[in-house]
């Protein structure tokens, strides 16, 4: 069932990104990026099998973090695009910082909730170096990637291209400083390459699965189906 539920994820994921831009425009794809690195730092901590390799959940929801800076890098350029990595930052960072001072405080006789929160949130400061110096390098490369594709291969022909050239890439460049900040000495070595590589080959193929959604906000942007705000 993990493969289904994978793919149920998949598409919850990329419809609830074609939504939030049809219905909030720009503001709908910045209202997705905190949602997608707060979640995916969460869902990291659990382990499962997919198709037969040992893996994490969260690569869905994240991966589709750069789905939403494609979007942006092509419809409205490189400074709105780099406008929604930093909020991702902002809003990761916040999180971390909120939450690890909510567990300083004494619980109550009657809290139930401590231990699962320590258990999840006590992870979390390592996990956010990992992931805010992974999403910062892999953000702002993929960025740049996409841009630099646009300018050699422009029209709507290529966009499959520079999704994908800027994506694949930008994703192997976060799996390497994610997993190895996040993982090393956690797991043994076995255990850690089948994370990395199951998880880069998950991105990879999310990236790949995108690719529609990106031709989709594309046709919509240029057919004026999107509400125009910030």
């Amino acid at each position: 069932m993990n493969e289904l539920l994978w793919a149920g994820m998949l598409l919850a994921n990329f419809g609830a990104i074609i939504l939030a831009y049809r219905l909030y425009g720009r503001l709908g794809l910045y209202i997705w990026i905190p949602i997608a690195v707060i979640v995916a730092n969460i869902q990291v901590l659990k382990a499962v099998t997919l198709f037969g390799m040992d893996a994490t959940l969260g690569n869905i929801v994240y991966a589709s973090s750069f789905l939403v800076t494609d979007i942006l890098a092509e419809n409205y350029g490189h400074k709105e695009a780099t406008r929604a990595v930093g909020i991702g930052f902002f809003a990761l960072l916040v999180m971390t910082g909120l939450m690890n001072l909510a567990l300083r405080f004494t619980p109550s006789d009657a809290d139930f909730a401590q231990e699962s929160l320590a258990t999840i949130f006590g992870f979390m400061p390592r996990l956010a170096v990992a992931s805010l110096t992974a999403y910062l390098v892999s953000q702002y490369h993929d960025i740049w990637a996409f841009l630099f594709w646009k300018r050699r291969k422009p029209g709507t022909r290529f966009l499959w291209l520079r999704n994908n050239a800027s994506t694949m890439v930008s994703q192997l460049l976060d799996t390497a400083i994610f997993t190895t900040i996040a993982f090393a000495g956690v797991f043994e070595g076995k255990v850690f390459w089948q994370i990395f590589w199951s998880t880069y080959l998950l991105k990879w193929l999310v990236a790949a699965l995108d690719t529609p959604f990106v031709y989709l906000a594309n046709w919509m942007h240029r057919h004026g189906r999107i509400p125009g705000n910030v």
